[in-house]
C-alpha cells in the first residue's frame, strides 16, 4: 500500500470490536476508521460515536469502503464475512474461534491462502508479556524438559455482566461453549509457550442449562515431548471473576506460575536458588531485557497490511487450536477416550 493511512472497517461494534478499536488507537498505527457496521443499530451508531467511525447502513458498505477489515461478530457469521472480504482483496482480522467447527475453519484458512490476502487472528495472547516470558523461561535448556502442565481458565458465562454476549448462550450462533468459544486461547497458548500436544482425553459438563453450550470441560493433555498436563476451562455464575486465568508449569529444574494474561504476575523458582517475581512495568522490562517480542497485535496487524503481509497468527495458526478442540470435543463425547492429535 501506498503512504495514506489503512482505512480500517468493522463488522460488529460490542464488547471485542471496542477491545480491538481501542487498542488500534493505543498502537499509533497508521490507520484511519472507515465504516461499522452491526445488526444493532444503537450499539453501531455507539461505537461510531465513540471512535469516529462512520455508521454504514449495510456489511457491504463497510467492506466497499476500507482497506482492511475486523470481523468482530458471532462466529457463525464469520465464514460468510471473511468470504465476503477476501473476494474484494481486503486485510482481515478474525476473531477467534474462525468458526463453529472444525470444517468451517478448515474452509476459512483455504479461502485466505488461495486469495494471498493478509489475515491475523485474535489470539492475542500471543502477544502478552506474561506468556513470553513464560515461553521463554521454558524454552531454556537449563530448565530441562517440562514434566508437567497446570492451566486453568474461568470466566463468569459471558451471556450476561459487561460481556453481554447473549449469542453465546445460541448454540446455532456460537457452535458450542467454554472450550471453543474462550479456550480456544488457551490450547493455542499452550502449544505455542510450553509444547505440542500429542493427545487428549476430556470429560465435559453443562450446569446452565443451555443446549449444546458446555459450561465446563477438564482435558488431561499428553505432550509430544513425554510431558502430561491438565486444562480446566470454566463458565460460571461469579461476576466478580471476568476472566482469570493462572498456569503452572514444572519442568526439571524449574517451577514458573503465572497469574492473569497480560501483566502477570510470573513468578519462578530454579535449581541452584533464582526465585524471582515481576508483574506490570517489572514484567515489561524484563521481557525487553530479554529481547523478547514486545508489540500490540491490532498495530502488528495493519503493519502487516501497510507491508502486503505476512501476519502473525494467521489462519493457519488458529487451524491447528481448531484440530485440538475437535479432538477434545470427540473425546468428552466417548466418555473421555483418548484422541491423538
Amino acid at each position: 500500500m501506498g503512504a495514506e493511512p489503512v482505512r480500517v472497517g468493522f463488522l460488529g461494534a460490542g464488547l471485542i470490536a471496542t477491545f480491538h478499536s481501542k487498542m488500534l488507537r493505543r498502537s499509533g498505527a497508521d490507520a484511519s476508521w472507515a465504516g461499522v457496521w452491526d445488526p444493532d443499530a444503537e450499539r453501531c451508531r455507539r461505537f461510531a460515536a465513540a471512535s469516529g467511525a462512520t455508521a454504514c447502513a449495510s456489511e457491504e458498505e463497510v467492506l466497499d469502503g476500507c482497506d482492511a477489515v475486523f470481523i468482530c461478530t458471532w462466529t457463525s457469521e464469520h465464514e460468510r464475512l471473511v468470504r465476503a472480504a477476501v473476494e474484494r482483496g481486503l486485510g482481515v482480522f478474525c476473531e477467534k474461534p474462525l468458526g463453529v467447527d472444525l470444517t468451517a475453519a478448515q474452509a476459512m484458512a483455504d479461502a485466505v491462502a488461495s486469495a494471498d490476502v493478509v489475515h491475523q487472528v485474535g489470539l492475542v495472547l500471543r502477544y502478552s508479556p506474561a506468556f513470553g516470558l513464560l515461553r521463554d523461561l521454558v524454552a531454556d535448556e537449563a530448565a530441562g524438559r517440562v514434566m508437567s502442565v497446570v492451566f486453568r481458565d474461568d470466566q463468569y458465562i459471558p451471556v450476561q455482566g459487561m460481556y453481554a454476549s447473549s449469542w453465546r448462550g445460541d448454540r446455532l450462533r456460537a457452535g458450542s461453549g467454554t472450550l471453543l468459544e474462550h479456550s480456544i486461547h488457551d490450547l493455542d497458548i499452550i502449544e505455542h509457550a510450553v509444547g505440542r500436544v500429542a493427545s487428549v482425553s476430556a470429560r465435559s459438563a453443562n450446569f446452565h442449562g443451555l443446549e449444546g453450550i458446555e459450561d465446563s470441560v477438564a482435558t488431561a493433555l499428553g505432550f509430544a515431548d513425554g510431558g502430561v498436563g491438565t486444562m480446566a476451562s470454566v463458565w460460571h455464575d461469579v461476576l466478580e471473576r471476568p476472566s482469570l486465568r493462572r498456569v503452572e508449569v514444572f519442568c526439571e529444574r524449574l517451577y514458573v506460575v503465572l497469574t492473569g494474561d497480560w501483566w502477570g504476575p510470573v513468578a519462578w523458582t530454579r535449581l541452584g536458588g533464582e526465585e524471582r517475581e515481576v508483574a506490570g512495568d517489572a514484567l515489561v522490562a524484563e521481557v525487553r531485557r530479554r529481547g523478547l517480542p514486545d508489540r500490540n497485535p491490532d498495530g502488528a496487524f495493519i503493519e502487516a497490511v501497510q507491508r502486503g503481509g505476512p501476519a502473525w497468527p494467521g489462519f493457519a495458526d488458529a487451524l491447528r487450536a481448531h484440530v485440538l478442540v475437535d479432538a477434545i470435543y470427540g473425546s468428552a463425547a466417548q466418555g473421555g477416550v483418548p484422541i491423538a492429535v
